[in-house]
């Protein structure tokens, strides 16, 4: 296994994270605890988790695995968790707010049976809480030793840097991570999330690195898939994210290049896609999920991987994501870029020549 700092800490974290969300429903406690054994054998440390993963169970078998082996195991361990989305019925029982993230962090404290989570994050944003509310309490919570660093996930480009200049503007500790949807198949978060991170030295934890394991190539375009998979089970949830991978001509061309780097490398499909991730300006560790110890040991191997430069490039190419003239493609792009030489610019250049679409020409 290879090590990464954590966001601009000095913690040491495993290239690979394991992540957990189903730890209680798709797998059993059984099931949850061998899987972390295998990780933790295998040098990983990053696990990942929050309170609301199977309804809280996630949390529940973490910590009972971890009162369950010895402590120059569970040592290893750097914990991470999450809180925002609803944990009850009433109102108030979701948000970021001081009262409910106050609530859930205790919660989440005693489900997993430790003293303080290395790296809280915010789960999603919360357009009715200030900013200042949220960043008081993770700061408070810090001093407290109920966590070390704070982190967010799913958060747009705008609400990050919103986010990092009022802690720094504030004299509160500044999110190190954060967790975004990224992977071969979901590249747009490059337009605004990633150049943002990048900017404020925040890592990257990407969840889904294997599109529900479309990247694995066990999905064949114009077949039913079978009903022991994720595409193929009646979770709505579940159809409606393959339905949308399903959709693009780009990704099964992606898929289609993964399978093939796959075969001439001599590694797996799922390796290659992981390997791939693992190597994007700014990631510190993607978070993968395993069903079966044979996955988890499959994904593992990622780790000490490397895709050559003409594979990397060709991955890169044929899952470009389709952003359109403006503003993230070729016109957008080019009206923010400022060349330091005089004259012409990257945008003049770019329609120089005009278009010889029936429309542009008389």
């Amino acid at each position: 296994m290879k090590y990464r700092t954590l966001g601009r800490s000095g913690v040491a974290v495993s290239k690979l994270a394991l992540g957990t969300m189903y730890f209680g429903t798709e797998n059993t406690e059984e099931e949850s605890f061998a899987l972390l054994d295998a990780f933790v054998e295998a040098g990983g440390n990053l696990v990942d988790t929050s309170d609301v993963y199977s309804g809280s169970v996630s949390e529940r078998i973490i910590g009972r695995w971890l009162a369950a082996r010895p402590a120059d195991v569970t040592d290893r361990v750097v914990l991470t968790s999450k809180g925002r989305y609803p944990t009850g019925p009433d109102v108030n029982d979701l948000g970021l707010s001081r009262r409910h993230l106050s609530r859930a962090l205790d919660a989440s404290l005693r489900r997993l049976g430790v003293e303080t989570i290395d790296l809280y994050q915010l789960h999603g944003w919360d357009a009715h809480t200030p900013v200042e509310e949220t960043l008081s309490f993770l700061d408070d919570a810090i001093r407290a030793g109920k966590v070390h660093y704070a982190g967010l996930s799913n958060f747009t480009g705008w609400q990050l840097q919103l986010t990092v200049s009022t802690a720094r503007a504030m004299g509160v500790h500044v999110p190190l991570t954060l967790q975004q949807q990224y992977s071969l198949l979901s590249r747009e978060s490059e337009f605004e999330m990633v150049p943002a991170a990048l900017h404020n030295g925040i890592g990257l934890l990407p969840w889904s690195p294997l599109a529900g394991g479309f990247l694995t190539g066990k999905y064949q375009r114009g077949t039913t898939p079978a009903p022991d998979t994720r595409a193929g089970s009646a979770n709505e949830l579940y159809q409606y994210v393959s339905a949308e991978y399903a959709s693009l001509d780009r990704n099964w061309a992606t898929i289609g290049e993964v399978v093939r780097v796959a075969g001439e490398s001599g590694a797996t499909p799922a390796q290659v896609a992981l390997s791939w991730i693992a190597d994007r300006p700014g990631v510190t560790a993607p978070i993968f999920g395993a069903r079966t110890l044979a996955q988890l040991h499959d994904s593992v191997a990622a780790a000490d991987l490397t895709l050559d430069d003409e594979a990397a490039a060709a991955l890169e190419k044929v899952s470009a994501p389709a952003p359109g003239g403006y503003p993230y493609g070729a016109f957008g792009t080019t009206q923010r870029d400022r060349r330091l030489r005089g004259g012409s610019q990257a945008q003049g250049e770019l329609v120089a020549e005009g278009s010889d679409h029936p429309l542009g020409r008389a």
